[in-house]
C-alpha cells in the first residue's frame, strides 16, 4: 500500500482546511466504509485522509425542529437514525429503508454524509431522500450552501460536491403520506439492489395529491418518474392505474445495465417493483392508521 497522510483534525473549520481543491488524492473520511473497499481494491489510493471523528458530536446530531423539520448530522450513523424514536415516529419510510442498508455492522459506523458523498448508483439512501424532498447541507471555505437531494447526485460516483466541501447536514421535511422503498437484488436480500424505487405519496381522502416517485440503481443518478407521477395523480392507486404508472416509468426511466442485470431485466424489474412499492406504502398507512 502506498503511504498516506492520515489527519485528526478536532473541528470543521479545521478539516476544511486539510483539504484540498486541486488534489484528487486528499479525502475526507467518516464511517471508511466505502474508502477501504476501494483502497483495497487499488481503485484509490490516498495521499492524505482527513478523519471527520473527532470534529464535534454536534454534526452527528439528530433533532426534529420546531417547524417539524428532521435534521440529520452528516456525520450521524446510520444506524443511531435507524434506531431514533422520533425517526420511527415521523418518517417511517426512513426507517424502513435503513433496515436493508447492508448489515448491522456496516449501519453501525457507516454515517449518512459518507454514504451520499460517496455517490455510488447503487445505494439505497438517495432515492429515499430524494422522494423525501430532503435538502443536504454543504459546508466549504466560501460558507454554506443547500442543495436538493435530487439534484445532489450527478452521475457515476459524481456529486455536486467540491474537493474542499463537506456534506454537514440533511434537512428532512416532515413525510407528506404513506412511503415505501422497495429494493430488488439478485443474491442476499441487503446485497445492492440491483433497482431501487422509492415511494412517497401526499394523499386528500382517496386522491393523490401528489406523488414523489424515484427510481435508483438501474441508474446512474436517483431519478425522478414524473410521467409515473403524473399517472398516479391524475387516475388514483387502483390496480389498473398502478400498471399504466409501471408502465411509465418503464418508457421514461434511463435504465442502465451493469454487473446486477442487463437493462432489459431492470426494465421488467421496474415494471414489477413499482406497484409493490406502492401497496407496501398503503399497507403501512393503514397499519398506522
Amino acid at each position: 500500500m502506498t503511504p498516506f497522510e492520515f489527519l485528526l483534525p478536532y473541528s470543521l473549520e479545521e478539516a476544511l482546511s486539510l483539504l484540498d481543491p486541486e488534489d484528487p488524492g486528499i479525502r475526507p473520511v467518516s464511517g471508511g466504509t466505502a474508502v477501504m473497499l476501494m483502497m483495497k481494491a487499488g481503485v484509490l489510493r490516498p495521499t492524505r485522509l482527513v478523519s471527520l471523528h473527532k470534529i464535534g458530536q454536534q454534526h452527528a446530531a439528530i433533532e426534529v425542529k420546531a417547524g417539524g423539520e428532521l435534521v440529520i448530522g452528516g456525520q450521524a450513523k446510520l444506524a443511531d437514525i435507524e434506531c431514533h424514536p422520533a425517526v420511527r415516529a415521523g418518517w417511517p419510510l426512513l426507517t424502513q429503508a435503513l433496515r436493508g442498508v447492508a448489515n448491522a455492522r456496516v449501519r453501525a459506523v457507516a454515517t449518512l454524509g459518507g454514504c451520499i458523498s460517496h455517490a455510488d448508483p447503487h445505494l439505497d439512501m438517495p432515492p429515499v431522500l430524494a422522494a423525501l424532498e430532503a435538502r443536504i447541507a454543504i459546508s466549504g471555505p466560501r460558507g454554506e450552501r443547500m442543495v436538493r437531494a435530487e439534484d445532489f447526485s450527478t452521475g457515476y460516483y459524481e456529486t455536486v460536491l467540491q474537493r474542499d466541501e463537506l456534506v454537514t447536514g440533511i434537512f428532512v421535511p416532515p413525510q407528506a403520506g404513506p412511503g415505501a422503498y422497495l429494493k430488488m437484488t439478485t443474491r442476499a436480500a441487503h446485497d445492492w439492489p440491483a433497482l431501487g424505487v422509492a415511494v412517497v405519496l401526499k394523499m386528500n381522502g382517496e386522491q393523490v395529491q401528489r406523488a414523489s416517485v424515484f427510481t435508483g440503481a438501474a441508474t446512474d443518478r436517483p431519478t425522478r418518474l414524473l410521467q409515473a407521477q403524473s399517472v398516479l395523480e391524475q387516475r388514483g392507486l387502483d390496480a389498473s392505474a398502478q400498471r399504466a404508472a409501471a408502465q411509465a416509468a418503464v418508457a421514461e426511466a434511463p435504465l442502465m445495465g451493469d454487473a446486477h442485470g442487463s437493462a432489459p431485466y431492470k426494465s421488467q424489474l421496474l415494471r414489477v417493483a413499482l406497484p409493490r412499492a406502492i401497496e407496501a406504502a398503503l399497507r403501512r398507512s393503514r397499519s398506522h392508521a
